[in-house]
């Protein structure tokens, strides 16, 4: 399989569990989530859509470029993507447990072992081709201000 068609489809499946987690995001948004105390750094909700294609796009990318070293690579491609697909799943979680659950207590531990799991990621990824790790690097920094984001807002609801 081409390297495009790689990137593509890890480009599809990373925006899928994007669309997937703003289904159970959007109906909090309009109910619950303007209700509860955010601090004063909270962004405007305009920028959410904005960041995470972009950071789930640049996740496809990533994941892409390491499965196409599969061939001369492959235990290392393995666990890569195996670590991948972890932390994409607990990336769908959070979605689940701060906005389905309306838990930000319990998002927040989440988050922190998604943040894990996406440095493990990109520590694997660093192996196999140095660049799809920086690709995860804004998706790093994003989910480290997440974290001080959702830790907030547990601490002024609690």
């Amino acid at each position: 399989m081409k390297k495009i068609i790689k990137i593509t489809l890890g480009i599809l499946v990373c925006s899928g569990v994007g669309y997937l987690s703003s289904i159970v995001t959007r109906s909090s948004l309009s109910t619950w989530y303007p209700l509860i105390a955010k601090p004063s750094f909270n962004p405007p909700n305009y920028v959410f859509p904005i960041v995470w294609p972009i950071l789930y796009i640049l996740m496809g990318i990533a994941a892409g470029m390491v499965w196409n070293h599969f061939a001369t690579k492959e235990n290392l491609v393995k666990k890569a993507l195996i670590l991948f697909g972890i932390q994409l799943a607990l990336n769908a979680l959070w979605s689940i447990l701060f906005f389905g659950m309306q838990n930000p207590r319990i998002a927040f531990f989440e988050l922190l072992l998604l943040l894990l799991f996406v440095i493990l990621t990109c520590r694997q990824f660093y192996k196999i081709t140095p660049l799809a790790s920086y690709l995860l690097i804004p998706y790093i920094l994003w989910l480290s201000f997440a974290a001080i984001l959702n830790y907030s807002i547990w601490t002024l609801n609690p």
